[in-house]
């Protein structure tokens, strides 16, 4: 009897002690850092935010949000002569409608209805007072846009087959994440998009690089550690400003439909590997192109017509069913 207490002390021993250092690891890391993290999750970055001028070309659309705020939008009928399908931009932060067209005029002239609803606190939607939106997703965000998919699900031209999905940077993430639980959405476009936790742990472990004189602490840190600190950060935050944040690594991981993703090769703010790990998650057919030289929300700017037709073609094979031409190589 006793020697197998000996023998389930030496089992259990080191786990415990594992546990108890990563235990006291964390209350570390918690008390240096913490307020630091909170800090710097809260800051807003330079992002160039496009803006466009009204079209009287679309159609200027006001919806009723689900807490009752007047949020905007336009929706652009295409001008060629048989509609191929519909499309859900989603805006990056700051921007506003009209913005969509330099994304989507190649769509709208191939034969695509396009449709940008502004969120609130956003251009001309209204404003929520205790609500203050940043560059991280939240369920405000997330809510809008289901607004705007249950408005194109209402119209009187609704196409029966279902919607496609573009959003940049942070639209594309808000996209993602309605898309995973919305069966109606039957294929989604991001550029530039990002999750909170693919984006904060490489961020975390070079602020404490910086920030901390122990390099064997840093070491012997694993990444799923950095994610736990981080996560409770971020609730935090969450809880100070009456908000959730929603993970786009888990809607990423529940997307069974076809998702293309594109990124900037030269975005220093969300970094091409922060890209990959999310893309990786991503269960359903999927390609990801990483433009050269591109930086962040910039791969238009940088290929052109060849992001134009690379996303043209997508749309017309997974929404409207035609076979596409030659597309950049994933």
């Amino acid at each position: 009897m006793v020697f197998w207490f000996y023998i389930g002390l030496v089992i259990a021993v080191p786990p415990l002690f594992v546990g108890l250092v990563l235990a006291m690891l964390y209350l570390y890391v918690r008390w240096k850092y913490m307020d630091f993290l909170t800090r710097i999750f809260q800051e807003r970055p330079l992002f160039v935010v496009p803006r466009g001028e009204p079209d009287p070309r679309a159609q200027d659309v006001a919806l009723t949000a689900a807490d009752g705020l007047v949020l905007r939008g336009c929706y652009f009928p295409t001008s060629a002569p048989q509609r191929r399908g519909v499309i859900l931009f989603g805006l990056e932060f700051g921007s506003n409608r009209w913005a969509c067209r330099q994304y989507c005029q190649g769509l709208i002239d191939s034969g695509y209805d396009v449709f940008a609803l502004e969120p609130r606190n956003q251009g001309d939607s209204e404003r929520d007072p205790n609500y203050e939106p940043l560059q991280w997703v939240t369920d405000r965000d997330v809510s809008d846009m289901r607004t705007a998919v249950a408005y194109l699900r209402s119209r009187p031209d609704a196409d029966p087959r279902g919607i496609g999905l573009f959003g940049i940077s942070k639209g594309g993430s808000t996209g993602l994440l309605v898309a995973s639980t919305e069966s109606w959405v039957k294929c989604v476009v991001t550029d530039g998009m990002y999750g909170t936790h693919t984006t904060m742990v490489p961020y975390m472990q070079r602020w404490i690089q910086i920030y901390s004189g122990s390099r064997r602490v840093q070491r012997v840190l694993p990444n799923w550690f950095y994610g736990v600190v981080g996560m409770v950060g971020v609730k935090r935050v969450a809880r100070n400003r009456g908000v959730t944040y929603p993970s786009v690594e888990k809607a990423a991981s529940r997307l069974n439909r076809p998702l293309f993703m594109i990124h900037g090769e030269g975005d220093t703010y969300i970094k091409p590997e922060m890209a990959r790990s999310l893309f990786e998650r991503a269960t359903g057919p999927k390609s990801l192109w990483v433009v050269a030289k591109a930086k962040h929300n910039q791969a238009l700017h940088v290929v052109g017509a060849e992001y134009n037709r690379a996303i043209a073609d997508f749309f017309d094979r997974h929404l409207a069913g035609r076979v596409a031409s030659d597309a950049p190589a994933a």
